[in-house]
């Protein structure tokens, strides 16, 4: 029989908010993997639960190593329990690799579902919920994040980012000048904690108001692009291919132009021309 890897969300502030699953996994799992022993042992404290299994360190710099040693308790018999000082295992956190390994391996993988700062702050920050990504924490040197901000320029879906209290400012000026400084967003601080602060306001503002320095967890909230304002009446769509056309640009790269640019399908840029024509 194999063992079954879990992935355990831990409070990202308050110890109380630990499920009750939780606890019952501290103290009956054999092997526990812990991005930080310390705070594990902390919060196994906190919560009055006494360890019941052999704890070892599982973290960004020895996480391919430790994934391949957690795979062998697995595949011997013993269920293997990763958690990370807050939030849930594999965002932003140590636990894909050994997911991959274990999934590879045809190992049970389950979760204990609990708390996670992305949801938290998407939902208390007043943006679109419908539809949103996470994408983790922005590059640090300012060149690398320039482009990649720039990319997510025009994502309507509603964004969402850890980033470090040292790096806020930068970040979000440079968020404001890839996505304008009038994009809303939301400074999450300190989720669930006993200062914790939302903040929300334009890129700009916000930005302003960072730069005398913040402290604590940071997660922040973008709104997504707004819909374009193109273009909608045939006869304006035909002009516009049209004015392409007599530029030089062939006829079908002309509608492609127009169409993106517009938010239109091509198909009604294209019967827009041949009305137009006829």
């Amino acid at each position: 029989m194999k063992g079954t890897l879990v992935l355990a969300a831990a409070p990202i502030g308050r110890p109380e908010d630990a499920s009750v699953r939780l606890r019952e996994a501290l103290a009956g799992t054999p092997v526990i993997a812990a991005e930080d022993t310390r705070r594990l042992r902390r919060l196994a404290g906190d919560l009055g639960v006494t360890l019941g299994g052999r704890v070892v360190s599982f973290y960004d710099q020895n996480e391919k190593a430790r994934a391949a040693e957690l795979l062998e308790d697995l595949l011997a018999g013993r269920d293997v329990l990763v958690i990370t000082d807050a939030g849930m295992p594999g965002v932003s956190d140590p636990g894909y690799r050994i997911v991959r390994a274990a999934v590879a391996a045809e190992v049970p993988v389950s979760a204990l579902p609990g708390p996670s700062a992305v949801t938290t702050a998407l939902v208390v920050s007043g943006l679109p919920t419908d539809r949103f990504c996470f994408e983790g924490f922005p590059p640090r040197k300012p060149g690398e994040r320039a482009r990649w901000l720039a990319a997510l320029a025009d994502e309507r879906r509603t964004l969402v980012f850890f980033e470090s209290p040292r790096r806020l400012p930068a970040t979000l000026t440079a968020m404001a000048d890839a996505f304008g400084a009038d994009r809303p967003a939301a400074v999450c601080r300190e989720l669930t904690k006993t200062y914790e602060e939302i903040r929300r306001g334009t890129l700009g503002e916000l930005a302003a108001w960072t730069d005398g320095g913040v402290l604590g967890e940071i997660t922040l909230v973008v709104g997504g692009a707004p819909e374009p304002e193109g273009l909608t009446d045939p006869a304006d769509l035909a002009a516009a291919v049209a004015a392409r056309e007599d530029a030089g640009t062939p006829r079908k790269q002309a509608i492609a132009e127009v169409a993106k640019e517009n938010g239109a399908p091509k198909r009604t840029v294209y019967d827009a021309v041949v009305r137009a024509r006829n």
